[in-house]
């Protein structure tokens, strides 16, 4: 069975879509045969950053290791089972399409709370969580005091994915491994980095999630997705000298590539 990788959370502007995209890639260009699907159904940021991608590779005949992408395929309401869902059965036929042809399948969720998103968590083996370096984001895992340290209790994110591991549990699934990944870091602000780092690691151990390290917030990862392209492919261009923000942007994507110890996966880039 291919492994299920979800990146999700329910807050827009935290780069889902360019985490999605780098994990997608660098699995692809390890060798690892990746499927797709976007779940945001209106903006299908991850889709089209794949088609992008594909058009790019095309137009300038570079033959780059790519993920497939799937579209959640129309279903006739008349097939549907009593009580049956139509999301639901979207979203299945889309698993069962990508399943036998991939190790790897990756699901970008809306930064909103959908029944897709809500189903895709219970899927999941992975779930990669991208938060900005904010307690404004911070509230979505958890209500924090107003001293900015102590915690309340678990906010609305965080309790959907308790639901979706409970499910996994009744139907036997292997538990859900979930990173948290401080995300666009900032190099000001030093306070505030301080009592989110404190507040994320004491959160992980109450409500059990990993931290892995993020992505910060570097030109770079805008100016590639209008030609599809992620950090790994910068040398296809003939790129050859990368600078500093660039090979610092490199480790930072293998840093989450062997904090996500994914099965079979070697950092090696």
């Amino acid at each position: 069975m291919a492994h299920i990788i979800v990146v999700g959370n329910e807050k827009g502007g935290a780069g889902k879509s360019t985490v999605s995209m780098h994990v997608a890639t660098t699995l692809a260009r390890l060798g690892h045969k990746v499927g797709t699907v976007d779940l945001d159904l209106r903006q299908k940021s991850l889709g089209r950053y794949v088609e992008n991608r594909k058009r790019f590779a095309e137009k300038e005949g570079l033959p780059l290791p790519s993920p497939t992408y799937h579209e959640l395929p129309e279903v006739d309401s008349a097939q549907l089972q009593p009580g049956e869902n139509v999301y639901d059965h979207r979203l299945s036929a889309a698993i069962a399409a990508l399943e036998a042809e991939s190790d790897f399948i990756l699901i970008d969720c809306p930064g909103s709370h959908t029944r897709l998103s809500q189903v895709a968590h219970s899927l999941a083996d992975t779930l990669i969580t991208p938060l900005n370096d904010s307690f404004v984001d911070f509230d979505m895992l958890a209500r924090i005091d107003s001293d900015g340290d102590t915690i309340l209790g678990p906010s609305v994110y965080a309790e959907m994915v308790w639901n979706a591991r409970q499910l996994r549990a009744q139907a036997g699934l292997p538990p859900i491994d979930w990173l948290v990944m401080r995300n666009r870091l900032g190099a000001q602000q030093m306070v505030n980095k301080q009592k989110m780092e404190a507040a994320i690691d004491k959160l992980a151990r109450r409500i059990g999630f990993r931290v892995a390290p993020g992505f910060n917030e570097r030109v770079i990862f805008r100016e590639l997705f209008p030609r599809g392209l992620t950090l790994l492919d910068l040398k296809d261009l003939g790129v050859k000298q990368l600078n500093i923000s660039n090979i610092a942007a490199r480790q930072e994507l293998r840093d989450l590539i062997k904090a996500l110890d994914l099965p079979g996966v070697t950092p090696d880039f």
